[in-house]
């Protein structure tokens, strides 16, 4: 048997595996805890000044459970939610501001706030309705949910777009998770909600939400003893036959903290696509389990977790391990030659490697022995990406294509990067596998965003 839950997660923070793959890094952390800062006294501030009312903000969702995963390519965004919260004593109907007025005011003021910020893109407009939103260039956006509270009961109600206050407390729901969930016991339930999340966007088309998804997984988890949970990979799959089950019964999911509140609002073909897809991954599971090479585990994994699940090292595959494939039909010997988009005097070639390169380069792959690939196999190419650029610009890969005698590409971070080449035959699984490194190591980037030495430094004025 493959040796799966090591792909999935490793104390060796270096290591490439699935959670260090779909996490933000170091570099991402900070840039978006240094923003949400600057957000959250700005808007404490200048809407205390506007109402007279005071202001406070709590983090949410993802970020404040610690379970945000990297968007699934590089034209979407992290996201983060931050609640402001004006407050006063009594009913949530006891003010001159009614729940639109207060979240235009923060519209206003996020507006208001890309004028003087560096970084910041674009201020969604029209608003969503149950918040506002502003984007950064890093690559993520901060949710805006507006809020009344009122500290005497410690109750909270959310304002909308129709103008209505809406029964909402994110608070609750994060306690009854850390009460299920202490810091020191979390760790394994929050890997396992991100793989969740990660695996959702990846395979269905209008997937769960952030919190259904926590909900069905921390439910799950505490029912599980613990040799069902003894590695990622087991309890993934734990996990998730027992929210297939859990749905078979019923689609509803109340809310730990409200069983009023149906926390699942999927349309009914979407539960129904979410239970199929969930089938799948459980065998999916299945499969791997019983593969006796990384590299077919591997490949198994990457059916439903993409680029993001990470391809046994070269070394292991060639060695002489117990890891290796153990029933190699087929190496792949592949051409690569890149020619810079910038400089007509510049071309490289070689065979089953190439680097280091520069980026702007268009680059060419072309399987040279394909005359010799088994009958009924299945050539499938992903770019595997690495390094800090690339994870900055939260583009860690893709799936080039399948059954091509040719792939294209392009050099575009500085850093490792891989293509990698599976073969395939139904019934069978991986046949041959190649890896094929890329080294992009020059020219030298500039950061697209130097440090600042502040907050004070954050906005223009």
């Amino acid at each position: 048997m493959a040796d799966n839950h090591s792909y999935f997660y490793s104390t060796d923070t270096d290591k490439q595996t699935l959670h260090r793959r779909i996490v933000p890094n170091r570099t991402q952390i900070e840039k978006q805890q240094e923003r949400w800062n600057d957000l959250c006294e700005y808007l404490a501030d200048v809407l205390n000044k506007k109402t007279g009312l005071s202001v406070a903000s709590w983090l949410q969702g993802s970020y404040k459970f610690h379970t945000q995963v990297r968007p699934k390519n590089k034209k979407e965004e992290f996201d983060i939610d931050l609640g402001i919260y004006f407050k006063w004593n009594g009913s949530r109907d006891d003010s001159k501001y009614s729940p639109l007025d207060l979240k235009r005011m923060v519209q206003n003021c996020l507006v208001e706030y890309a004028k003087e910020t560096d970084d910041a893109t674009v201020v969604l407009d029209p608003p969503k309705d149950r918040c506002n939103r502003i984007s950064f260039t890093e690559g993520f956006h901060i949710d805006v949910p507006v809020y009344h509270l009122d500290e005497s009961t410690d109750t909270r109600s959310l304002a909308t777009e129709k103008n209505i206050w809406e029964d909402s407390d994110p608070k609750a729901i994060y306690i009854w998770f850390t009460s299920l969930f202490p810091e020191k016991d979390s760790d394994q339930v929050r890997r396992l909600i991100r793989y969740f999340k990660i695996w959702s966007v990846l395979n269905l088309d209008n997937p769960p939400s952030s919190i259904l998804l926590t909900v069905l997984v921390a439910e799950a988890y505490i029912q599980l003893s613990p040799e069902k949970t003894a590695g990622d990979d087991v309890g993934l799959a734990n996990v998730s036959k027992l929210i297939q089950d859990r749905l078979a019964t019923s689609f509803s999911v109340p809310n730990p903290v409200d069983e009023t509140e149906d926390l699942n609002r999927l349309s009914e073909m979407d539960n129904h696509h979410f239970v199929e897809a969930l089938n799948t991954l459980i065998k999916t599971a299945g499969r791997s389990v019983a593969a006796d090479t990384a590299a077919s585990a591997a490949s198994i994994w990457s059916e439903v977790f993409s680029h993001f699940f990470p391809a046994p090292a070269t070394e292991t595959i060639t060695s002489n391990s117990t890891t290796t494939l153990s029933n190699v039909l087929f190496v792949p010997r592949v051409r690569v030659t890149a020619t810079s988009k910038t400089n007509s005097g510049f071309s490289r070639q070689d065979i089953d490697k190439l680097g280091p390169i520069p980026r702007d380069c268009d680059i060419e792959f072309v399987l040279l022995n394909d005359s010799d690939l088994p009958t009924d196999s299945h050539v499938q190419w992903i770019v595997r990406n690495e390094g800090e650029e690339a994870e900055i610009a939260n583009d860690l890969g893709h799936h080039v294509g399948i059954n091509k005698r040719v792939a294209k590409e392009n050099s575009a971070y500085n850093g490792s990067h891989y293509m990698d080449v599976i073969v395939t035959i139904p019934m069978r699984g991986v046949v041959g596998f190649g890896r094929i490194p890329i080294i992009i190591s020059f020219p030298p980037v500039p950061p697209r965003n130097p440090k600042k030495p502040g907050y004070t430094r954050i906005r223009k004025r």
